[in-house]
């Protein structure tokens, strides 16, 4: 993995990447390196690191994407928003990552912290922190999100795509697909920004189905329709949680393989941090003969 980035990734095979949350407080890095120990048997080409709910551990994110970078096994990706950070604290943030050897990063506005109406920060959107990491931090490979459904905060579906495209101008390397749990929406929105001329690799993104609450609540912060099937399983176990979790997980093998006929360079899972949950799903799709 010396010296390589994400972008080097997509020439040679359609990727396979994981989502982890940092770590807890009060966690244990032991923890943490269990589970990427875990993940890393599928030699998966990028692991990202979040920024914890609602940006709540930017500090353990910074030591979770440094103990991967120092393991050496994949490539580690670092989260960065726009929220409350002054210009040198960016600039400062960026070098420590570039100095621990992290030059991949997912650039994001990030999401208002209650009672804020704006970043709070010198940007105010993720393409002014694309067009700066481009400008000043030149060998770092830029992610930028993208969502199949729309944005939560714009209705205006073309507008979302646009705003996608000016991104990729400014120099934004590849796209991580927000969670879709509609494969032909997927395949629609791919169709969709492909005739608006964003040529960039795109990462779809999979949300494992293993718990009522989690799958209704991510549905409902980011704007994630639930397709009729999933919505069976939700009326026949939501109340059963060990029968939920069981009919989701199958339900998310059938995903991973419909996704992989979709037409993306990658395939990403957030894994929530269930090691053993995603290590099921991936064995029983047979991923490792795929990739």
């Amino acid at each position: 993995m010396k010296n390589m980035k994400v972008t080097d990734c997509f020439k040679e095979k359609m990727t396979l990447s994981f989502e982890v949350f940092p770590l807890k407080p009060e966690q244990d890095i032991a923890e943490m390196k269990s589970l990427l120990d875990a993940l890393y048997r599928y030699s998966p080409d990028f692991i990202n690191c979040t920024y914890g709910a609602g940006g709540s551990a930017p500090g353990r994110s910074k030591e979770t994407v440094e103990i991967i970078a120092k393991d050496k096994a994949t490539i580690p990706v670092t989260h960065y928003n726009c929220i409350n950070h002054s210009k040198a604290e960016i600039k400062k943030d960026l070098q420590d990552f570039e100095n621990m050897g992290v030059k991949d990063v997912l650039a994001l506005r990030g999401d208002f912290p209650k009672e804020q109406t704006s970043t709070g920060g010198v940007f105010n959107y993720a393409s002014e922190l694309v067009a700066y990491i481009k400008k000043e931090f030149t060998e770092f490979s830029i992610a930028i999100s993208g969502n199949p459904e729309g944005h939560i905060d714009c209705s205006n579906g073309a507008l979302d795509v646009t705003r996608l495209k000016i991104k990729q101008d400014l120099g934004a390397d590849y796209i991580m697909a927000q969670a879709c749990h509609d494969v032909d929406i997927f395949k629609k929105w791919l169709e969709q920004i492909r005739k608006a001329g964003i040529t960039i690799p795109v990462v779809a993104g999979v949300l494992p189905i293993l718990s009522k609450n989690t799958t209704v609540f991510a549905s409902y912060i980011n704007g994630i329709a639930i397709p009729t099937e999933l919505s069976k399983i939700i009326g026949l176990y939501g109340n059963n949680p060990e029968e939920f979790k069981k009919a989701g997980m199958e339900y998310s093998k059938k995903q991973i393989s419909r996704f992989m006929n979709a037409g993306m360079e990658g395939l990403h899972l957030y894994t929530m941090n269930k090691a053993q949950e995603t290590n099921e799903i991936l064995l029983d799709v047979g991923f490792l003969n795929k990739i």
